[in-house]
């Protein structure tokens, strides 16, 4: 372990904010990569330092590690989350990231990554998180890749509270098991993965004691607040066609569309074994859907 900071690149989103906390609980120094012009008064209220950089400029990601220790990228274009992200953040920010790591010599980089990315060349921001592995490693940076599931309190949020709603929006089928986790457990393991011993080179598979489905999750929320909730499906040909409607315009709809694809075969799956090994045993179902709904402002039942 060095004594310099722990560089958070994402450090302002839903799972970076998380991380800064849970670095900043275990002592460490945080600095976090801000966009010019974007908001940085939450991190650096709550202790951080701010490096104004962009993934898209090589020379502003140099002077964020200087004299840093460690990296985490929680970074994701993808998603969309804040303004100026794009599909090039997956790909050649990506690069620019790692390769800014490659030169200033960073003790260890820790990726978060996506579960199968290694699988679905067909799903592009998959893939690209598969390439950016490939080239830490291609450089011999000291790297570790947490690859989590669908990330449960981000994806049932669309259509308002499910628990008030009584009800979850999922796309495809709900009834196909696949791998979750929570944003708050993942953060843990990423803080975590910057100091623990014989990571390097590992890339680990993040979910919980089992695979489930929408329609499980939706069961066991209604045990859980004593109240029914519904799983609102939509069909997978229905997405397939609006994917090309909409990707003329968006770009990403298509991606979006050989996610769910992806998700429909039944593989989108994690063996927890290193998990267990690095991390501890995993959470179960019935915790991460309990951390859920008290995250909501709910009270579940014990």
């Amino acid at each position: 372990m060095g004594d310099g900071p722990v560089l958070v690149v994402g450090g302002t989103g839903m799972l970076g904010s998380q991380v800064v906390k849970e670095l900043l609980g275990r002592g460490k120094k945080v600095r976090a990569l801000v966009r010019p012009g974007s908001d940085a008064s939450r991190v650096e209220a709550a202790g951080a330092q701010v490096a104004r950089g962009d993934m898209m400029d090589p020379a502003s990601l140099s002077r964020a590690m200087e004299g840093a220790d460690a990296v985490i990228t929680t970074a994701a274009g993808y998603t969309r989350h804040r303004k100026g992200d794009t599909s090039a953040t997956d790909s050649e920010g990506n690069t620019n990231l790692v390769e800014a790591a490659s030169r200033s010599g960073i003790r260890r980089f820790v990726l978060t990554s996506i579960l199968t990315c290694d699988q679905t060349p067909q799903v592009p921001h998959f893939w690209h998180k598969k390439l950016a592995e490939d080239r830490l490693e291609h450089l011999g940076v000291p790297f570790v890749a947490l690859r989590p599931g669908a990330f449960l309190d981000q994806v049932t949020r669309f259509g308002g509270d499910p628990i008030d709603k009584r009800r979850l929006i999922w796309f495809g089928s709900a009834r196909i098991p696949l791998t979750f986790v929570h944003t708050a457990h993942l953060a843990d393991y990423l803080a975590a993965a910057v100091d623990i011993p014989g990571m390097e080179g590992r890339r680990v598979d993040i979910g919980w004691d089992r695979a489930v489905s929408m329609q499980e999750i939706a069961d066991i929320a209604g045990r859980l607040t004593g109240k029914t909730i519904r799983v609102r499906s939509v069909p997978a040909g229905l997405l397939r066609a609006a994917g090309t409607v909409l990707a003329p315009v968006n770009p990403m709809a298509k991606d979006m569309e050989a996610m769910i694809d992806w998700f429909q075969t039944g593989r989108y799956v994690a063996d927890t074994t290193l998990q267990q090994q690095f991390f501890g045993t995993p959470p179960t179902a019935e915790d991460a859907v309990r951390r859920l709904i008290s995250d909501l402002g709910h009270s579940p039942e014990s």
